[in-house]
Parts: C-alpha cells; structure tokens; sequence
C-alpha cells in the first residue's frame, strides 16, 4: 500500500457506525467502493438501517469498555473476513461536569472508551494488518484534544490523549502501517445549545461542520501513501485557529 489507492474493494471497519459521524463516515466509504464494517454496542437497529445503506455490509457488535469484546470482535473478523485494510476508531462519548464535579465513576465512562478502546482496537486492527502487508487506521479525535474547554477537562484529556497516541503508534507501526487523527469541530445533530451557538459564531468559516466533511477527511487518510502519517486534521472552519 505504497502508493495512493482507492477504496475499491478494501475492508474498513468503522466503530461506532450506527450513528451520527459514524453513520456519516460509514456511507461516504461505501459509496466510494470500500467494504465496510459497521461496529455497535446496543444501537443494533440504527446499526442495521446503516448497514442496509451501505448495501449490505456487515455488522460486528461488542461492548468497547472491554478489551476482551474488543479481542473477541477482531478474532470474529478475522475469522469471517480474513484480512483488515482499514480502521476508523470512531466511537467515544461525552459529558459536561466542572472539574469539581467529576468522579471515578465519570472519567472511567469516558476514559475507557475514548482512550482505552481505541488503543486496544489499533492494537488488534494492527496485529491483523502486519499479516496481509499493511493498512490504515484513523483515530476520530476532537477539537477538544486540541483547545481546553473548561466543563470538559476529563473529556479533553482522553481526546488529547488519543492525539499524542496516534503520533506515537505512527512511529511504532511504519512503515506499513499509517496512524492519522481527524479532529472535528461542531458537527450538529439537531438543536445547537447556547454554547454550542457561541462555537459556531467564533468558527471563522461562520457555520457548523457536517458528518460528509469529516468522511471526506477520512476517506484521504485511509487512500494516502504511508508518507502520511502521524498527522493530525482539524476539520473546524477554522476554530482551532482561535
């Protein structure tokens, strides 16, 4: 996978692909030739509607706060599959608490999918990858792993932390291997809150993000030459600039 490629035919599984971005990145890849795989948890009627959107591609389900589903979901793919080409590490979640406020209980729900997961995924993905010549993984990170936001410092910190793993499995796994990050701005599903308004009102490209943007994002890590890697993109409008 010296060279730039398309998608045709490459297997790529999107965690966290029933909905929202991951529906969103899951139907861009589709369309442009990929076999996708869409990973749930519980959503498993969102992530069949996907799936039937993508033409029929296949579902794998497992519990991310476990590193032995996590085992368990690659063996399965692996088993049913037989090769990976690509890894989108989508899935995370996302709460808003004053530092003061944030318990055990609250940086473990966040930490442990944001963070953990997406290592042990690259981990399994990658063990697969080295046995077929190599592949590509992107790691969905977040404008909140670049700019602190006051009400999300636990939640910062495991997107952060996904940036500066990216950069490090970069250097572990080349040549053969690449690992970007994508950090999206304000993607809205539904009504802006008051905050999220203000974000938008600062974006200098004067409008919020869309799920096709972030794709389109991944689509170009997942085709790059392995002389891309390590990188981090912002896809904001601009925000981080501030």
């Amino acid at each position: 996978m010296s060279q730039r490629s398309d998608l045709s035919g490459k297997l790529v599984l999107v965690t966290g692909a029933a909905r929202r971005i991951g529906r969103g990145i899951a139907l861009h890849l589709a369309r442009e030739g990929a076999r996708v795989l869409i990973h749930y948890n519980e959503s498993e009627r969102e992530a069949r509607a996907t799936a039937d959107e993508c033409g029929a591609a296949g579902l794998l389900q497992a519990n991310l706060e476990s590193v032995a589903d996590i085992t368990r979901m690659f063996a399965e793919l692996e088993e049913r599959y037989g090769r990976l080409d690509g890894l989108v590490n989508n899935a995370a979640r996302f709460t808003r608490f004053h530092p003061f406020d944030v318990t055990e209980a609250d940086w473990d729900f966040i930490h442990s999918v944001n963070l953990k997961a997406t290592f042990f995924c690259c981990q399994q993905a990658a063990i697969r990858m080295r046995r077929h010549g190599g592949g590509r993984i992107v790691n969905i990170s977040s404008l909140g792993g670049i700019r602190p936001w006051a009400e999300h410092a636990h939640y910062c910190a495991s997107k952060a932390g996904v940036i500066h793993m990216t950069k490090a499995l970069a250097k572990a796994l080349a040549p053969d291997i690449t690992v970007n990050s994508v950090a999206p701005g304000v993607i809205p599903f539904g009504d802006l809150d008051e905050r999220a308004e203000a974000m938008v009102r600062a974006t200098p490209a004067q409008r919020p993000g869309t799920a096709e943007e972030i794709a389109e994002a991944v689509h170009y890590f997942l085709t790059a030459s392995e002389f891309v890697t390590g990188q981090v993109l912002a896809i904001d409008g601009g925000l981080s600039l501030r």
